[in-house]
């Protein structure tokens, strides 16, 4: 049988993929170091803490559910523990493409991230519709890459991927670069910034009169479309002339000419890994 060790997991993204290893076929030992997490391991999923040392002397697997910063030195300092062949899962691209993973050519490093349900994915189940993160009842696509490694090795990981963040309807292979530009690049640093600027102009609609729930149902509806004409979901849908005219218009005043080339030049989604990677301040 394939041991896993699930590394952090107590820790809030722990709990989730402890709960979905649980019913699969790969014995599980938990590694937590703290007392907190231990007890809502145990409260939550029902299963007690090992001793990290045996945990990673016999797997076969080593998950890190441990904070995106933290990657690189933890593995640093358990790297020589581990036996030859075995395979270390990462979930964030970060560490290792600013190259703070330890050198050890004897094992395999492989990392997978969720892409999170598909907002435009509908299912009549309830509870699928409100799992936003994924994870729990709504499928979601998830990217792979193996680093260094035997081939044998990527079909072995993404089965252990496809499990912690199941259920999952798709799995994409990419590489190491590829995962490092949809996170940061793409998801964040556009992503989550449009997100937060679409939620700042709301509210200034709401401070200059309109009603709130009002504001929030015309974006909310308005995004839907618009999103779903931009990425081809709906061809027979178009922007009207008007509408054309206003993204026109404002191209100029939100956005840099240069500002994709600024986002998505590598040096820029290397310097962007790097600071996830640092240090925090004090």
């Amino acid at each position: 049988m394939t041991k896993i060790a699930l590394l952090g997991a107590g820790g809030k993204m722990g709990v989730r993929l402890a709960q979905n290893l649980k019913s699969s076929r790969f014995e599980v030992d938990h590694v937590e170091i703290s007392q907190e997490g231990r007890a809502r391991l145990k409260r939550e999923v029902g299963v007690d803490t090992v001793d990290a040392d045996n945990a990673l002397a016999d797997s076969d697997v080593i998950v890190m559910a441990v904070p995106d910063r933290m990657i690189g030195k933890i593995a640093h300092s358990f790297i020589e523990k581990v036996k030859p062949g075995a395979a270390l899962v990462v979930l964030d691209a970060a560490a290792p493409y600013a190259g703070e993973m330890p050198k050890r050519d004897d094992v395999t490093y492989f990392c997978s991230h969720p892409c999170h349900p598909n907002i435009f994915e509908v299912t009549p189940d309830v509870e699928a519709q409100k799992d936003y993160f994924g994870g729990i009842a709504g499928e979601q696509g998830i990217v792979c890459a193996l680093i260094q490694g035997p081939e044998e090795h990527y079909e072995m990981c993404e089965e252990v991927a496809k499990i912690i963040y199941g259920p999952v309807a798709r799995s994409h292979r990419c590489t190491l670069q590829d995962i490092a530009v949809l996170e940061p690049a793409l998801s964040e640093t556009v992503g989550a910034t449009f997100s937060l600027a679409l939620r700042e102009a709301t509210d200034r609609a709401v401070a200059m009169g309109v009603p709130e729930a009002a504001a929030h149902d015309f974006i909310l509806g308005h995004l839907k479309i618009e999103l779903a004409i931009a990425f081809g979901i709906f061809p027979e849908g178009k922007f009207s002339d008007g509408a054309l005219l206003a993204i026109d218009n404002a191209k100029s005043v939100i956005f840099k000419d240069d500002w994709l080339d600024e986002v998505f030049n590598l040096d820029a989604v290397k310097k962007s890994v790097a600071d996830i990677c640092a240090p925090s301040p004090g």
